[in-house]
């Protein structure tokens, strides 16, 4: 493993595994966000409570193993916010991991490390979980590829939950070609083959970017135009509240199954906890049942919704955040506030379970800038496709 001069591995937790002698991934590097079990080591959570309850982990993860399996080398776990609870990066028990390309601001989280490990070039690759934007977020704050993928296509054996009916599997790539080839190796099925035909700009979602963020992704949009033909404006949550409405969903729904998934661990241990992740549990705790299901029948008219609209043949275009990385000393109202915002974005994919894939494209004051493709279920091969064929040098050009 390459000195970590970022903090973005685990401390005191050195793991290095050599993948198999040959397959997809052979001499690639990866690492693993410390919520993945690697066989021998103890998954910390984020949290040291956590990681002196608990054994060493007796098996790999299932995501581990198929990127071993494919011939990648584990090169460590890295860093994750407190149980994977947030979406700043920000770890007060084991420090705020480097974000190399956008020095003096936060990484983004949870996979704050596996981001800052990928971005400073300590590996290739990186395991993340994307529940809330844990993937995309970090991507975007990092100049990164990420993908979120449809929900239940990667198996989470392994992997401390979080929200599972929210969580999924991601990683990170400083280029798309092996991200793809990575997650081949992840998926338990092959996805079907084809590409996109119609391209569809969401404005609530361009209405959430900062101006100055809209004004350099917009250059972006006409790329992909230049392939679709002109984009279908769409309004993602036309009815009642909108996105407004939708994030409420989206936090009732995390918050509820957060709470269930880990409310024995806190109530029976009392562990110490850092301000933010003791606050989100008073706050998930107290949320009513009826609140909690009223966004599940909520959910799934969404998912039935977006899943129609999109088809297999439309591909979504939005920001991934509404602007760069806040900066470390931002204060916490405004990294709530700024929180808010970004889940009003990302709540689109994780309520509708689909595919979303954060593009590095852009770059605003010096500081990377994410464009974010939703595909309709299952789409996730051809968002992967897409991904390439815009990175390349002779893709269209704006």
């Amino acid at each position: 493993m390459k000195r970590d001069t970022l903090g973005a591995f685990v401390p005191g937790t050195e793991v290095e595994l050599a993948g198999a002698g040959a397959g997809p991934l052979k001499g690639l590097s990866f690492a693993a966000k410390d919520i993945f079990d690697v066989a021998g080591t103890v998954t910390g959570c984020g949290n040291p409570d956590w990681a002196a309850g608990h054994a060493p982990a007796a098996a790999h993860a299932a995501a581990v193993e198929r990127l071993l399996a494919a011939g990648a080398d584990l090169s460590g776990k890295t860093i994750t916010d407190e149980l994977a609870f947030s979406l700043n990066g920000q770890n007060p028990h084991y420090g705020t991991p480097t974000n190399a390309n956008a020095p003096g601001r936060i990484p983004g989280g949870s996979s704050s490390g596996s981001a800052s490990a990928v971005a400073g070039g300590l590996v290739d690759l990186a395991l993340g979980s994307d529940t809330g934007g844990s993937v995309r977020i970090p991507a975007s704050y990092c100049g990164l590829y990420g993908l979120r993928p449809t929900h239940g296509r990667i198996s989470l054996a392994g992997v401390m939950p979080l929200a599972p009916s929210l969580d999924t599997v991601g990683c990170f790539a400083r280029s798309a070609e092996p991200m793809t080839r990575a997650f081949v190796a992840l998926f338990d099925q092959p996805g079907p083959g084809g590409s996109f035909r119609r391209l569809l700009r969401a404005e609530d979602g361009f209405a959430l970017a900062e101006p100055a963020a809209a004004e350099v992704l917009a250059p972006l949009l006409r790329r992909l135009e230049a392939i679709f033909g002109a984009a279908e404006d769409m309004t993602v949550a036309p009815e009642g509240g909108g996105l407004a409405d939708w994030v409420e969903h989206f936090r009732a729904l995390l918050g509820g199954e957060a709470w269930a998934s880990h409310r024995d661990w806190v109530e029976a241990r009392g562990p110490l906890l850092g301000p933010e992740l003791a606050q989100r549990f008073e706050w998930a705790k107290g949320i009513p049942e009826a609140e909690i299901a009223a966004a599940r029948d909520a959910r799934e008219a969404i998912a039935g919704d977006l899943a129609e609209r999109l088809g297999d043949d439309a591909v979504l275009c939005l920001p991934t955040a509404p602007g760069i990385a806040p900066r470390i000393d931002a204060g916490e109202e405004a990294l709530l506030d700024h929180r808010y915002r970004v889940h009003r974005l990302t709540c689109i994919a994780g309520l509708a379970r689909l595919p979303q894939v954060s593009l590095p494209l852009a770059s605003l004051d010096g500081c990377p800038l994410g464009l974010s493709l939703i595909g309709g279920p299952g789409t996730d091969e051809k968002l992967l496709a897409l991904a390439e064929t815009l990175e390349t040098p002779e893709g269209p050009a704006a």
